[in-house]
């Protein structure tokens, strides 16, 4: 087993957070993990087609970036591992789930699955199934907010976009000529790297040969920050942070977020070559109970108010799987529909 990295220690008690900052974060994770559970029972019975990658123990990182942001007015990128960046991105459960089930209420009109979560409304600017396309895309969402507002004048367009992609994209040329770009252009991007350890079934250690990604930024004079990718309060302190940067013109930051997935690669991986030892010292660190038991040490919610919101998510899941079961497939006559964008 390989040694694992020392983390930055994070004061959590020092930290400012309201009770309805806590429970929206609270709820917002609470949302992805039960989300994935759903949609592993329902590929399982043979109800969910394809390949699907679940997010289990990430949750801390999607929340913790993306509800430090503007949700539905700054940008987000994502992987093939995207239902929980959708989710906390602000797309409804049931279009996520209708669009995992192929059908024509999906976010992406049954047209996209797993691994192409797309909502213009929600400027989720996709999910995508080839490691690394969605960095440039996202780059592209950076540059033409800072265009918008420098070059055209219009005050309004201080978006930021966030882009994830995990340890593996980091041996990849398009990161690196992505950070090259935003660095160069004083870009509003944060580049988060989910580093879960393992990309597929490669160890993050065999395959680079700088382990330490985070330390890739100074190569390009941006700040690269590493952060415990297993606490939503850590991961939201430095996204605060990078996003108010950003926001003030001050360009780009690469976050390396440590943290792990709970299950395999994809739900047709087996899952054998990660060790037991290591799948139970990584559990035990769940970002979920991890923040529950902060709000509770922090005297901010009892255990009632966290089991309330556990029920009304469980209830939200279960109707986002009744509306995608009884939701019309995409018909037949409109295979070439939303090819280009005036089909819209």
């Amino acid at each position: 087993m390989v040694q694992e990295r020392t983390l930055p220690v994070f004061q959590a008690a020092s930290a400012q957070i309201t009770k309805e900052e806590g429970l929206r974060l609270y709820e917002d994770m609470i949302l992805g993990r039960f989300f994935e559970d759903k949609c592993a029972e329902m590929y399982y019975r043979g109800k969910m087609f394809g390949f699907v990658h679940l997010y289990n123990g990430q949750e801390a990182v999607s929340t913790g970036v993306i509800q430090s942001m503007r949700p539905g007015e700054d940008y987000v990128c994502s992987t093939y591992r995207d239902h929980v960046h959708a989710l906390s991105a602000g797309v409804p459960a049931r279009e996520v789930m209708a669009e995992l089930f192929g059908k024509a209420t999906g976010c992406s009109k049954g047209r996209g699955g797993s691994m192409h979560l797309f909502s213009a409304e929600h400027n989720l600017l996709g999910g995508f199934a080839f490691i690394g396309e969605g960095i440039p895309i996202a780059l592209g969402a950076a540059f033409q907010s800072k265009y918008r507002r420098e070059v055209l004048g219009d005050e309004t367009a201080d978006q930021v976009a966030a882009c994830f992609f995990g340890d593996g994209t980091t041996n990849n040329g398009q990161f690196f000529e992505c950070l090259n770009m935003a660095a160069l252009w004083k870009l509003p991007i944060l580049f988060v790297v989910e580093n879960n350890k393992w990309a597929i079934g490669m160890a993050h250690e065999r395959a680079t040969s700088q382990p330490e990604i985070y330390k890739k930024a100074s190569v390009f004079g941006m700040p690269g920050v590493e952060v415990d990718g297993m606490d939503v309060m850590a991961v939201r302190a430095v996204a605060q942070e990078a996003v108010a940067r950003a926001r003030a013109g001050e360009g780009p930051t690469l976050i390396e977020a440590l943290t792990y997935r709970f299950r395999g690669h994809s739900l047709a991986d087996p899952d054998e070559l990660r060790t037991k030892d290591e799948k139970e010292a990584w559990l035990a660190r769940d970002p979920i109970k991890k923040f529950a038991a902060y709000l509770i040490e922090q005297n901010l919610v009892n255990q009632e108010e966290l089991k309330a919101i556990e029920r009304k998510i469980q209830s939200t899941v279960d109707e986002g799987v009744e509306f995608a079961l009884q939701s019309p497939e995409p018909d037949a006559s409109e295979l070439y529909r939303f090819v280009f964008a005036e089909d819209e």
